[in-house]
């Protein structure tokens, strides 16, 4: 499910978290990369929605929990932000969850736990 077209948003998005990784490196907090990536998206002119809670549809119905994505970019590209040492499937599985509940067209999924960033698309 990895989206095969190139937007200019979310490579906006990309260059955003890419100088954050090269500003702090790896090795912090996930919420230390939440804080350094608002500003950047803000210094940037990016904008963002910070822990937007969703709610969840069971069989048409509204569920009374909900949850919250790190960030929703121009309304319709979804962030997720790890600080782990490798990216699993469950990372990736959890976005494409996040994506059918909010029904927004595409995300990212950012690592800041490596030496180098990693960034997937995802797209259902």
């Amino acid at each position: 499910m990895t989206a095969d077209i190139r937007d200019p948003e979310t490579y906006t998005i990309i260059g955003a978290a890419m100088e954050v990784h090269r500003t702090l490196g790896c090795g912090f907090l996930e919420s230390v990369y939440h804080e350094a990536l608002a500003l950047e998206l803000a210094a940037r002119g990016i904008p963002f929605r910070r822990e937007a809670a969703l709610p969840i549809v069971y069989k048409d119905n509204v569920l009374p929990c909900s949850f919250r994505v790190d960030f929703i970019c121009f309304d319709r590209v979804l962030l997720e932000l790890k600080a782990l040492a490798a990216l699993s499937s469950n990372e990736e599985a959890q976005v494409i969850n996040y994506l059918k509940a909010s029904q927004l067209p595409r995300a990212l999924l950012l690592n800041f736990g490596t030496a180098s960033l990693q960034h997937k698309r995802l797209a259902l």
